[in-house]
């Protein structure tokens, strides 16, 4: 009971110790004093509330809202005084945002649980009592014996036992972990691999002993004792014997494992883990108008407050005969009167406080987000992907970016390896047409066209065939000829990889006569021009991003043993000793210099001795449960030297499409963008200059390969020196890992004083840490600019959750990038759309959102304050509580709603073919204090109009009906109410651009529904109402022309000012987006029309764009009908605006 009080409370159990002991099927130990460990359940939990818990703690979440919070103070206020307005006025739009907001959330987490349950009741199979037993995934225990069949996922993380294989090897796909497609293949100990039937399993007796939960998917270390024949036999355990959860089995029929880790312990449910709550700029702006607002109400009700009591000082004032006090009101405290009064001004002011504005900014955010997703121009084609919202809190953001940091390879390329060129012994090879052939020789010339391959280039394309981890599809293995056919000719065989630059080298290895045909068992098979080649695979040293190389030690047919590895050049060029290690490097540097990307081939032979050696401290430090990764680092080193140089590798990675016109765009915008990788050098600079990046007239500055502080500090004094001496030029910036480290560690404000006066930024061998540490650096600057991360792998994750708005590519890499962005795309070219056109409309819309909301409070409030100097400051209300109640509910929510989520102030051709136009919204320029400044006086002005000028008609009791009665004052609340309300919806629709029919329904049908609620309201008695103020009061006030007179006049002289100022600034100071808007009025910009315009014009821009169907030759003005292609042709739009 108490574990599942904590559960429900949100806390796991404490771990005792760093490892776990986990007895398999749960044998444990006869002797009493042994304690089992507690484990957590298998119930994968992704909700947020249950029924117990969600009413308070979705009740508490929303009330640490400082509006929602603040609108319940003055609830309980109008609960506990006597106020001039009725609870309900402030009840009710609570209770309707809470609820709206509860019912969302509740729906969501209904939605978590409702999968919950359906992974929690999957059926599956455990060992148990000495046969299968069918239970649900919920109820597996650590240390239980799962069988999974094929094509099934795992339900818990399992450490592989057996499978129907011999040596225990299975096949699994990860592609819902980290997306990557390949099999990878999990192997278990050999003494447990023999184990293949549910009987034999039974029997086993095994501990095993491993870490604790935690989250990295590619770390595991662990050991497993075996107890035969009264002898114990340890095996070392890693990633390649854990099965995790949410992976699925392949190419094989049945495994069976222990479970180590269950539940919310898994590492799946691990990597769950909420990222950091993300707030756009707007978010903060709109805090900041709630505290000036605040502010306002405060000094609002003070004033009225000190004017009352001033007011009443004259004896008259203080008690008029009509109004007498009672004894207890006589003798109550003048500090609790005050105090009382102050709080029902405050009550009577509250509205200027938007309630609503939070519930409508969370709909305009959820709902707007789909329009990503839906864009055709967002979607690719070729691997039917689109746009994908991770979190549309930051839609607003997108038009707010100021600096792109973009990873480099499957982000700016393509991340598909083509072998180009390659160095053996000293000497230069290309592949031309499937045959490796020397720098300078052709095909025809006689040392072109050889039939059969070099000891050195054998020994070369053997090592690229044995040294990888690529599989092969399962299916093609089979058979006796394996790939062959009869006449010696390969047919292609498909490979796996998780890393491109491998699958190239082995296919381009295969294409010149060296074909790796797969494995079996520990064996790798190699055929060299038709002659098969068994080696025998003893060890594997993985791939890490510090040694930066990988290794396999294998057995040759001759029983040599043999050290293969590969890896960047400045890991395996020091560690070499002997080959052409000058003439390597030289090359390295020219297939650098042409964008490819390169890895150097080494191999060391080993004499028995020293095998012995290796395979002693290998198993010592596979085995060791404290501090394995370390100690394997020092055996790798050990191992990893005296190498001997075979040659290098140039894969090229080709560049995405329309990447050089993205980043041209992004300039434009007066967008910097930071490319930071992690390719050597001048890879990354050739790419840089041919994706457009870095331009060739640009200055380059370098700032590599420093090794002190010293020479790091004096290299940036000169670079900044050179910067102010040429300032007319452009600068581009180049900076290595190593000499960023130095940098920032003591001269970060000088190393960010270069950045900021460089035009563009490249960082070369970048770890995937330093990537997030100068994101953060920009973003923490005194500018505090909005950053963008862009990547593709899991080495950019890091990067993507720094930054303001983080965009994953849905490339090669996986998906760990797109799992943990804000917005994911298939290529980089879709982020000028992004950016420029979905980034540029939400930031307008919600920008004018946010205010509207603030202007029609202003609107609504005022005229009850300016009301108070009518009425002795009594604290009288002016409105109807109705009306109170449902002014932002329902009379003015709907259009601005509406024109949030449909607003196209410019048609999103010219925003996209126009980037500078993205410079008019750069740095919040919409909801800077300017404007704030503008709406607030706006509705201020606004709303002495309503006011007075409903006062200048009825104030001095004029009679506006035929038998000469008088109006009262719900009649003039009533007028200035009626007026308020057509004004603010047709201030809505003066700010509308783009009109569909939904936003002519909804501004025409407010101001219609207003009048026949109002109709309907005050024209019945409503039994369940004690007392109805409003009965026939709007009746009487239609009934007058004078009162239709004065809505219209006071509505005209409101908006005409604001019309003129359109105007004259449209016509003598028009920003670029105003002239975007004339010109895409005049140019009507549909994929059906081009609009109206004099003849001579129109066909002059019908013949530049080739869209010319039909001239009919009527007047002087003429309809030019065109073919759907003004989209495709968006770009000679340019040429039109230029006539």
């Amino acid at each position: 009971m108490l574990r599942w009080v904590r559960q429900q409370l949100g806390f796991d159990p404490p771990h005792q110790s760093d490892t776990r002991t986990i007895y398999i099927a749960n044998r444990f130990p006869q002797h009493g004093h042994y304690v089992p460990q507690k484990f957590a359940d298998n119930r994968i939990i992704s909700s947020k509330y249950t029924v117990w818990n969600f009413v308070p703690k979705n009740l508490f979440e929303q009330f640490r809202r400082v509006a929602n919070f603040y609108f319940l103070i003055i609830f309980l206020v109008q609960l506990m005084i006597d106020t001039p307005t009725s609870p309900i006025t402030s009840g009710l739009p609570l209770f309707f945002v809470i609820t709206v907001t509860a019912i969302k959330q509740g729906y969501e987490d209904w939605l978590r649980h409702k999968a919950d349950n359906e992974v929690n009741g999957a059926p599956v199979y455990v060992v148990r009592s000495g046969g299968l037993v069918k239970t649900r995934s919920k109820n597996i225990r650590v240390g239980d014996i799962v069988r999974v069949a094929k094509d099934e996922t795992f339900p818990v993380d399992l450490v592989l036992l057996s499978s129907d294989r011999v040596d225990g090897s299975c096949h699994v796909t990860t592609a819902s972990l980290d997306g990557e497609t390949n099999l990878k293949t999990h192997v278990a100990v050999p003494e447990t691999a023999v184990l293949q039937s549910v009987a034999n399993l039974d029997k086993l007796v095994a501990v095993i002993e491993c870490q604790q939960p935690e989250a990295d998917l590619y770390r595991f270390v662990g050991r497993i004792t075996i107890s035969q024949q009264m002898e114990e036999i340890v095996r070392p355990l890693g990633p390649e014997s854990l099965l995790l959860r949410g992976a699925r089995l392949k190419n094989t029929k049945e495994i069976f494992g222990v479970a180590v880790y269950t539940g919310m312990e898994t590492k799946m449910a691990l990597n769950y883990k909420s990222k950091s709550q993300k707030r756009s700029a707007v978010e903060k702006s709109m805090n900041s108008f709630l505290i000036i607002y605040l502010i306002i109400l405060l000094f609002e009700a003070i004033l009225s407050t000190i004017l009352k009591y001033a007011w009443q000082a004259e004896e008259k004032w203080d008690e008029p005969w009509y109004n007498e006090k009672t004894e207890h009101e006589r003798n109550s405290s003048k500090i609790l009167r005050f105090i009382s009064d102050f709080l029902a001004f405050l009550v009577l002011y509250n509205f200027i406080i938007p309630i609503s504005l939070y519930v409508t900014v969370e709909m305009q955010k959820f709902l707007g987000s789909f329009f990503i997703g839906w864009d055709l121009d967002l979607y690719h084609e070729e691997t039917n992907q689109r746009a994908q919202v991770n979190t549309s809190d930051l839609n607003e953001e997108l038009g707010q970016v100021e600096y792109v940091f973009t990873d480099k390879t499957g982000t700016l390329t393509e991340n598909e390896m083509q072998f180009r060129e390659c160095s053996i012994n000293g000497i230069k090879y290309q592949e031309v047409n499937g045959k490796l052939t020397p720098e300078g020789f052709s095909e025809d010339s006689p040392d072109g066209n050889r039939h059969s391959l070099m000891k050195e280039e054998e020994l070369f394309l053997k090592a690229v065939c044995l040294c990888h981890t690529v599989q092969i599809n399962a299916d093609q293995t089979d058979g006796a000829d394996g790939p062959w056919h009869a006449n010696g000719i390969a047919s292609p065989l498909e490979y796996y990889a998780s890393s491109p630059d491998e699958k190239a080298l082995v296919e381009a290895a295969s294409r010149v006569g060296v074909v790796f045909t797969g494995t079996s068992g520990d064996t790798m098979e190699v055929k060299s021009l038709g002659k098969p080649e068994r080696y025998k695979l003893l060890h594997v040293l993985e791939f890490d991003p510090n040694r930066r190389r990988m290794s396999v030690i294998v057995e040759s047919p001759s029983g040599e043993k043999l050290l293969f590895t590969k890896g960047a050049e400045s890991s395996i060029l020091p560690r070499s000793k002997s080959g052409e290690i000058d003439k390597t490097r030289i090359h390295v540097d020219e297939f650098a210099l042409k964008g490819l990307r390169t890895l150097c081939v080494a191999y060391r032979r080993f004499t028995p001795e020293e095998y012995q050696e290796i395979g002693k401290r290998l198993r010592e430090a596979r085995t060791a449960l404290q501090q394995r990764e370390e100690r394997l680092a020092d055996v790798f080193n050990f191992i990893e030297r005296d190498l001997e140089l075979l040659g290098a590798t140039g894969v090229e990675d080709k560049l995405q499409e329309k990447i050089q016109e993205t980043i041209e765009a992004l300039r434009l915008a007066g967008i910097k963008v930071w490319v930071l990788t992690g390719d050597k050098h001048e890879t990354a600079v050739s790419v840089s200059l041919s994706c457009g990046h870095f331009h060739r007239t640009m200055n380059i500055l370098e700032l590599v390969q420093h090794k002190s502080d010293s020479t790091c500090a004096e290299q940036l004094r000169q670079l900044a020196k050179r910067i102010k001496e040429d300032h007319v030029i452009q600068h581009g910036l180049v900076v290595d890992g190593t000499s960023l480290s130095l940098a920032l560690r003591e001269h970060e404000k000088l190393f960010m004083e270069v950045c900021k006066n460089c035009s563009a930024v490249l960082c070369c061998r970048m770890a995937p840490l330093q990537k997030a540490k100068v994101v953060r650096l920009l973003k923490t600057s005194p500018e505090k600019p909005i950053t963008l991360a862009i990547g593709d792998g899991a080495n950019d994750v890091s990067m993507i959750q720094e930054a303001h708005v983080g965009i994953g590519i849905m490339g090669k890499e996986g998906r760990q990038a797109v799992r943990n962005s804000d917005y994911a795309i298939a290529r980089f070219k879709f982020l000028s759309k992004l950016l420029f056109v979905h980034g540029h409309f939400y930031y307008i819309r919600i920008a004018t959102l946010v205010q509207y909301f603030f202007y029609k409070n202003v609107c609504f409030i005022t005229p009850q304050f300016l009301y108070q100097f009518f009425c002795l400051f009594s604290q009288q209300t002016l409105y109807d509580s109705v009306y109170l109640t449902l002014y932002n509910i329902c009379f003015t929510s709907l259009p601005v709603l509406i024109y949030s989520l449909f607003e196209q102030h410019v048609h999103p051709h010219v925003l996209q073919s126009k980037p500078v136009l993205y410079r008019d919204i750069s740095k919040n320029a919409h909801l800077g204090f300017k404007p704030f400044l503008y709406w607030t006086i706006l509705g201020f002005f606004h709303a002495f109009v309503f006011f007075y000028g409903s006062y200048l008609l009825m104030g001095e009791d004029t009679s506006l009906l035929r038998n000469g009665q008088m109006f009262g004052n719900w009649t003039f609340g009533t007028l200035v109410f009626t007026v308020m309300v057509i004004t603010v919806t047709m201030k809505m629709a003066l700010e509308t651009h783009f009109w569909t029919w939904i936003n002519h329904f909804v501004t025409w049908g407010s101001i219609v529904f207003y009048f026949i609620f109002s109709l309907f309201y005050g024209g019945i008695i409503w039994p369940f109402l004690h007392t109805q103020d409003m009965y026939f009061v709007f009746v009487q006030l239609l009934s007058s022309g004078s009162a239709w007179f004065a809505i219209i006049l006071i509505v005209v002289a409101c908006l005409f000012l604001d019309v003129v100022k359109k105007v004259l600034y449209r016509h003598l100071q028009p920003t670029s987006t105003e002239k975007a808007q004339m010109y895409s009025n005049r140019v009507a910009l549909s994929d059906e029309f081009i609009a109206l315009q004099p003849l001579s014009r129109a066909r002059n821009q019908l013949s530049k764009i080739s869209l010319l169907r039909q001239v009919q030759v009527s007047t002087a003005w003429t309809p030019c009908a065109a073919s759907q292609m003004g989209k495709q042709h968006a770009h000679l739009l340019e040429e039109c605006w230029n006539d």
